[in-house]
C-alpha cells in the first residue's frame, strides 16, 4: 500500500536527500542518518553529526558493517539465497564504494540502473535461488538481451550479473559462476556525424532566434561546449573566476565534491571564438560575482534538437560538441597528443587517435590534394638512373 499524500508530505518536510543515496538529513535537527536495505526492510541509523564530511565517513563504516552482517546471515540460510537478496548486497557494496570515494556517484547510479535493467529483462531472476540458476538459463537470457540492448549496455549488464554470482561464490552459496562462459559483444566505434563549420554557424543562429526565454542562454551553452571541449557536467560548474582572460586559459575543475572525470584540474587554451563568447556574455552580466556560474542553463538538448531539424543537419548531443571541438582543433593543425591533454585524457592520445584519427571527409579530401607522386626535382644529367645500370 502506498503512503497517503499527508504522510508523503510530512516525510518531505522532515527529511532531505543528499547526493549519496544512503544518506539523508533531518531538516529539523540538521543531523545525518544512514539508510540501508536488507530482506525487504529499511535499516536506519543516526550518524550523530551535522557535518556532511563526517557523515560521509561514518556512512562508509556503517555500510561496511551492514554488508558484513548480511554476509553472516547468508551463511545461516543454508544457501537458500535468491538472486534479489544477493543483489541487495551488491547495491550495498556500490553505496560503500561511493561513500569511500573509490567510485564516483554517477558510476554508482549507472550500475544500479544496469542492475534494474537486468532484473527487468529477466523477470524470474530475482525470485530464483542463486544455486538453481543454470548455465543454460544464463545463455538463454544473453541471447534474448543481446537483441534488445546495445553492445556497451549488454557488456556492462553481463559484468553485473557475473559480479553478483561472484558474491554468491564468496559467501559459499555456489561453487562456480554460471555466467562466466558468456561472451562479451564487440563494440563498434560510433560514426561521428558532426556539422560542418557553416552548418554549425547556422545551427547556433537558429538556437538564438528560437524565441523562448532561454534561447540565447542555450545557444551560449552550446557554443561554450564546442569552443572549450568541456563535458556538460564540467561546463555546468564553470564560474567566472575560472576564465583567465589575461593568460588566455579556461580552468576546468569539475564538481566541487568529485572534480573532473579523471579527478584532475586542467587548463584549456581560450581559443578566439571562446574569448569572443565569454567577453560578450560577461559584458551583459557585469553585476555577477566571480563565483557565479558562467552558463545560465544546465542543458540545451531540446533547443539543439529543434535547431538541427530546422537547418537540416544530423541531430547532435552535448557530448558531440566536445567531439566537434576536438575535430576542429585537429583539422586546424593541432597535434593529437595536445588535443588529448585539452580534453583531459590521460592516455597520451591513444583514445583521441582512435576517435578522431580519421577526421571528416572534407578534411581528408583537402589533405589528399597535397599528396603527389610527381618528382620533386628533375634528375641531374650526370646521374645514371638505377634501371640503366642493368
Amino acid at each position: 500500500m502506498k503512503p497517503c499524500k499527508t504522510a508523503q508530505s510530512d516525510a518531505a518536510k522532515t527529511w532531505e536527500k543528499t547526493r549519496l543515496s544512503n544518506l539523508v538529513r533531518n531538516k529539523q535537527s540538521g543531523r545525518y542518518y544512514a539508510r540501508a536495505y536488507g530482506n525487504g526492510k529499511e535499516v536506519w541509523k543516526s550518524l550523530k553529526t551535522t557535518h556532511f564530511g563526517v557523515a560521509e565517513a561514518k556512512l562508509a563504516e556503517f555500510l561496511k558493517e551492514h554488508r558484513e552482517q548480511r554476509s553472516r546471515r547468508v551463511d545461516q540460510t543454508n544457501g537458500k539465497l535468491t538472486f534479489l537478496e544477493c543483489s541487495e548486497i551488491y547495491r550495498q557494496q556500490l553505496a560503500e564504494s561511493v561513500a569511500m570515494k573509490t567510485i564516483k556517484t554517477r558510476t554508482g547510479d549507472y550500475y544500479r540502473e544496469v542492475l534494474a535493467a537486468l532484473l527487468k529483462s529477466w523477470p524470474s531472476l530475482g525470485t530464483t535461488e542463486v544455486r538453481r540458476i543454470s548455465v543454460t538459463a544464463c545463455r538463454e537470457w544473453a541471447s534474448r538481451y543481446a537483441k534488445l540492448a546495445g553492445a556497451t549496455r549488454y557488456n556492462n549488464t553481463l559484468a553485473v550479473l557475473r559480479q553478483i554470482f561472484d558474491l554468491a561464490i564468496a559467501n559459499g552459496i555456489i561453487y562456480s559462476n554460471p555466467a562466466v562462459g558468456l561472451k562479451r559483444r564487440a563494440i563498434k566505434q560510433k560514426a561521428l556525424k558532426l556539422p560542418s563549420r557553416a552548418q554549425f554557424t547556422r545551427f547556433i543562429a537558429e538556437m538564438e532566434s528560437a524565441g523562448s526565454r532561454d534561447s540565447r542562454n542555450c545557444a551560449d551553452l552550446a557554443q561554450g561546449l564546442a569552443f572549450t571541449g568541456c563535458r556538460l557536467g564540467e561546463a555546468r560548474e564553470m564560474e567566472w573566476h575560472d576564465l583567465d582572460f589575461d593568460a588566455g586559459m579556461v580552468v576546468v575543475k569539475g564538481t566541487a565534491d568529485e572534480g573532473t572525470k579523471n579527478g584532475e584540474i586542467r587548463r584549456v587554451p581560450m581559443i578566439s571564438a571562446a574569448r569572443e563568447l565569454f567577453e560578450r556574455m560577461l559584458s551583459a552580466r557585469l553585476a555577477e560575482t566571480a563565483t557565479a556560474k558562467v552558463f545560465a542553463v544546465g542543458e540545451c538538448q531540446k533547443s539543439m534538437d529543434r535547431a538541427a531539424k530546422r537547418v537540416g543537419m544530423e541531430r547532435i548531443t552535448h557530448h558531440d560538441l566536445r567531439h566537434l571541438f576536438a575535430t576542429i582543433c585537429i583539422e586546424s593543425g593541432v597535434d593529437v597528443p595536445t588535443v588529448s591533454r585539452w580534453l583531459g585524457h590521460k592516455d597520451g592520445g591513444a583514445l583521441a587517435m582512435k576517435t578522431y584519427g580519421h577526421l571528416r571527409d572534407e578534411h581528408s579530401v583537402s589533405a589528399a590534394r597535397k599528396v603527389s607522386f610527381a618528382p620533386v626535382n628533375q634528375p641531374r644529367a650526370d646521374v645514371i638512373p638505377f634501371a640503366a645500370t642493368a
